[in-house]
This record gives structure tokens, sequence and C-alpha cells, in this order.
């Protein structure tokens, strides 16, 4: 393995792996969660980091020196990175990653142009039902994967960056069709992704959206004792978001009202007629500083019907 490879990968469990496993090279890890909060075109940009670390210290109480220390250190030691001959990117099937993925990729294009860029996914694994992450796979399974590697055209660069472009858009309402029309794509977990990216606009139902919704339902068909068990079972079942404990700790924040007790957890009144669609919670949420991507969060109503997103216009 080449000492000239820089790895970026999706996270510290991945970064740890596999300096264990003695892949040569430099490693940077991509700590962020783009998923979440606004984010703008220009990756890297001072615009770009104010708006990340404006989201971070409002949702999640992140500190500026937290932020510098975590995130911002590391990106600087991305950029000073230039003299690698192939540029390997490790991110794995989710909406978390994906998203980071499509990012670092534009940044890639704008500052690395003509370099050449691999990708390892991980996610679906024969002979198991759930998808697994990267830092999951044993060390055959994750060399099999990296000598699989996907070397990237400049279409798929491309593509990635136009993706990225949309996401950032303060409409997602593109979104709904281009991400379906490019079959060949390198990207295979993208289209599943972004489908769940969608469904985090809130329902015309009852004013939740997909997570949202499944909190309540999971609090409402299963028993549990504690807070963190509610947050144990989300990460155990809900794959495709690729969502840690802090951002399943903040959905259920935002919900509290839903909510009578959490030691044990039990739904309110109202929490029960929400899941029911009986009452639409969206009045309660709305908030016009939360974005997904460059999109307003409460701009947007998913129908289920339609599996379409609608504008509010008023």
């Amino acid at each position: 393995m080449n000492s000239s490879i820089l790895h970026i990968t999706n996270g510290d469990s991945t970064t740890n792996y596999l300096k264990k496993l003695n892949f040569s090279g430099s490693f940077i890890t991509w700590r962020e969660m783009l998923c979440e909060g606004k984010t703008t075109v220009d990756v890297g940009s001072e615009t770009f980091w104010k708006n990340r670390f404006d989201f971070l210290k409002t949702s999640y109480n992140i500190s500026k020196r937290k932020f510098i220390d975590f995130t911002l250190k590391e990106y600087r030691t991305l950029c000073s990175k230039k003299e690698s001959k192939e540029i390997v990117l490790w991110f794995d099937h989710d909406l978390f990653c994906q998203i980071n993925m499509i990012a670092v990729i534009s940044w890639l294009k704008t500052y690395r142009s003509g370099y050449h860029i691999s990708l390892v996914t991980s996610g679906k694994i024969k002979g198991n039902k759930k998808p697994k992450s990267l830092s999951e796979l044993t060390e055959n399974q994750i060399q099999q994967h990296y000598k699989n590697r996907i070397d990237l055209t400049q279409d798929d660069i491309e593509y990635a960056d136009y993706i990225w472009q949309l996401y950032c858009s303060d409409s997602p309402l593109r979104l709904e069709t281009v991400y379906k029309f490019n079959p060949m794509s390198p990207f295979t977990y993208l289209v599943e992704a972004l489908e769940a990216h969608l469904q985090r606009f809130p329902s015309i139902k009852n004013g939740l959206n997909k997570v949202e919704n499944t909190i309540i339902e999971t609090a409402n068909t299963q028993q549990f004792s504690s807070k963190d068990q509610l947050v144990h079972q989300l990460l155990k079942t809900q794959t495709v978001y690729g969502l840690g404990d802090l951002q399943y700790e903040h959905h259920i924040e935002q919900l509290q009202k839903l909510f009578t007790s959490f030691d044990p957890v039990k739904l309110s009144r109202k929490g029960k007629k929400v899941l029911e669609n009986q009452l639409n919670f969206y009045g309660e949420l709305r908030n016009d500083n939360s974005y997904l991507g460059g999109a307003k969060k409460y701009s947007f109503l998913y129908n289920h019907q339609s599996e379409k997103l609608l504008q509010i216009t008023s």
C-alpha cells in the first residue's frame, strides 16, 4: 500500500480501525454532520464554517474551542496535504455519511482537480440482513472492499458536486427527480439516502418528519424505562439515517411536549393523537431557523400518498 495515499474517512472509528490494520498513507477524519443544519455549496469557505458553527453551537451547545480543535484543525490539515498521488474516500451507506461524502467530493473538485480519487463504501454485505458500517467489517472484508475500491471519473465527481449543489439550494424540489436519473452512478447508496432526506421534511399528516414519527412510534409500541433505552433502540433499528445518540437526544428534546415522562418513557395524550394523525404538531414545531441543507425545513411538507414535497408559499 502506497505511502503517498491520503485516506479521508467518515469518522474516528474508521480511521482508528484502518491504522490498527496498518494501512499505510496519511489519514484525515471528516468530523462533520452536514445532514443536519444549514449548509452552503462553498465547502471550506469562511461562510460555510460560520454557518456550521452557528448551527452546532445553537443545537448542540458545541463550544468554539471544541469546534476548532475537533473539526477545523483536521480540515486545515487536509488543506495542507497536496502531495498525495491517490485520495481514497471511506464513507458508509447511510444519509449521514452520504451527505458528508458528496460535500468532500465537491471540495476535491475545486481544490484537488485532476487528482486520482477512489471510493470505498460499505453497506449491504452478503449473508447479513442489516447493513454494516466500515468499522464493523472483518479484516478480510475491509481488505476486499479496499481492493475493489471504485476509481471516480470526472463525470462521477461532477455528478456528486451537482447533487451537493441541489442539497444546498433553498428548495429540495429538484432533488426529487434528479437523483433518480443516473443508474450508472458508482454511488450505490446515494438514491436511498436522498429518499430518506426528503422524508425529513414535515409530514402533511401530522407535522412530524419520518425521524420524529419513528421516535414516537418506537416509544409507543415498546416499553422503555429511560430515554437512554429508547435512544439505544433507535440506534439499533434505524440504519438508513446513520444518526448518533446526540442527534436522537436532540430530536427527542424537540418532541418533549409529546411525552409525559422519560422515566419510564410514556407518550402524552397529545403524543398519541399526533401519532394517530388526529392532531397536527407542525405549528408547535415550526422554526424558521431550522434547515436541512440549504432549505428551510418548515417551508415544505412531505405528502406520503404522492411521495412528493409541497412548498408552503405563505
